[in-house]
Parts: C-alpha cells; structure tokens; sequence
C-alpha cells in the first residue's frame, strides 16, 4: 500500500511537471490533457484520479505562485515596523523568482500564456483576492509609516498601495521576459529601496 501512494505520488508530480510544461510553451488554450499525460508518460486516467479536469489542474500551477505569496500576507502584522517590513516582503517576492523554479513558471504562465476568456474565470477568482489582499497589506505599510512619522498626504494610501503593487509586478514581468536586462539577483537591493521609496511618497 505505501508503495502505490508512493508511486501515485510521483505520478502527480510528473503531471504537475509536464503541465507546468506545457502550459508555458503553449498557453492554457493550446494545451489539452492529451498532451500533458503525453509528456507525463501516462494515460489520461492518472491525471483524472488527482484531477477532476483541466481547469482543476490549471488551478493548481497557479497555486505555485499564488501560494508564497498568501504565506508572506500572513506573516505580516502591525508590530512589524512598516520599512522593514515592506523592505522584507518586496524581497522575498523577487528572491522567490530565482530561488523557485516552481513559483517562477507559474507567475509566467499568469502573466504571458494565460488567455482571460471565460473557461479560466473560475481558475482566476483566487488570483482577483491575491491582488486585493496584497494591495490592502501594501495600504497597511502606507497608513503605519504616515501614523508612525506624522506625515501629512493628500494621496490616498490604497492609490499608493496599487503604485507598488504594480511597481513589483512591473519588475517581475520585465524579468521574466529578459532576465539579463535588469540582473535581478545582483541588483535585488535596489528595487526593495525604489519600492520602499514609493511607500515614503510625499505626495
């Protein structure tokens, strides 16, 4: 018995390889489980016992980038000073792209082989409460470094939070489209301090 949970558990992550594969050369669209038991080297019924479909599956890549980052929104709280602690969250999410291969190819398949039609909607509702949740954390340092140095600011702290959302969603994807052009792993501190600046606007 423990050799056959074994032996279903290396099935699914041959699977889970495969998708991450596929999904990245040829999109959501251009992939079928077909194609993906293929590259598993199994039939389609083993991706049918870990997976009730394609778009089950699909929710799983996403989860490979999804998932630190829920991790590190729950690892914040209001007795961190709001420097550090925004300094050490825009870090762990940029080493996160060189130091995991699985959290880097998933962010990749979000940003530039998912096709937003409405049979991935569903696969994308986890995504929609990423973003909220990382814009309102992202408020969070905002309010907490204003009420901790007194600044007076007429910009709203969320219009703030989405500037540095967007500011490391914007690194990411240049990254990932060309890894040499900003060498994120040597210049990794500069774009924490630009992201830390966006926090300390005056504006």
């Amino acid at each position: 018995m423990k050799r056959s949970k074994e032996d279903a558990a290396k099935t699914r992550q041959k699977v889970i390889d495969a998708a991450l594969k596929l999904f990245g050369q040829r999109g959501y669209s251009g992939t079928t489980l077909r194609l993906i038991a293929d590259e598993a080297g199994c039939s389609r019924g083993p991706i049918y016992w870990h997976f009730a479909n394609k778009e089950e599956l699909f929710e799983e890549i996403l989860a490979y980038s999804q998932a630190p980052l829920e991790k590190l929104i729950a690892q914040c709280d209001d007795s961190q000073a709001p420097i550090e602690a925004a300094s050490n969250f825009a870090r762990q999410w940029l080493s996160l792209l060189f130091e995991d291969t699985y959290y880097r190819q998933s962010f990749e398949i979000l940003l530039n082989k998912t096709e937003y039609t409405e049979s991935v909607s569903p696969s994308l509702e986890r995504e929609r409460a990423l973003t909220v949740s990382l814009i309102s954390t992202f408020s969070g340092f905002v309010d907490r470094y204003r009420q901790q140095t007194n600044s007076q600011t007429s910009t709203d702290s969320q219009v703030v939070a989405i500037s540095m959302y967007s500011y490391l969603m914007g690194v990411t994807q240049s990254w990932m489209v060309n890894p040499k052009l900003n060498q994120l792993e040597v210049n990794i501190e500069f774009y924490v301090i630009e992201f830390v600046r966006l926090l300390q606007s005056p504006q």
